[in-house]
């Protein structure tokens, strides 16, 4: 069988969907022998509610950003494993921006031709928003992109 895809980009947000995309990239890769890569976007929301104490903001995005990174971590660390199980290499980049963006620009950078993304997030408020980076990947973006339920 002749590759369709080369260089398959899966997007990760620790969700049971996005670990549903992660096998569906895995499963590609190893069919067409393609190289693997895994994004997990910190998205980082800061807050105007008290424009006055802006040193309680700083103190409340430092933690975000801390607790973000730590999770984004431990994702791409459970995909490197399970990639490792299954006998593929793949490449994790943690980003901090928007995620939507910050999948595309990744892809482009990397010359992906296949970008796999979930349908929603982990749960409400994040099935909103990931609903959202997936409908903007699959508007905005050049290449073919699977979308995982």
């Amino acid at each position: 069988m002749q590759a369709v895809f080369t260089n398959i980009l899966v997007a990760l947000d620790g969700s049971k969907v996005s670990q549903r995309a992660l096998i569906e990239a895995v499963d590609l890769a190893g069919l067409m022998n393609a190289k693997l890569q895994a994004i997990y976007v910190m998205e980082i929301v800061t807050s105007a509610l008290n424009p006055l104490d802006q040193s309680e903001t700083m103190d409340n995005t430092l933690e975000m950003y801390r607790l973000l990174e730590s999770e984004g971590k431990d994702v791409l660390e459970k995909a490197q494993k399970y990639c490792a199980d299954k006998g593929i290499t793949v490449t994790s980049y943690l980003k901090q921006g928007d995620a939507g963006t910050e999948i595309i620009t990744l892809s482009e950078q990397e010359k992906c031709d296949l970008i796999i993304v979930a349908s929603h997030g982990k749960s409400g408020f994040d099935r909103l928003i990931l609903g959202s980076v997936s409908s903007f990947v699959v508007k905005n973006n050049k290449v073919t992109t699977l979308v995982v339920r």
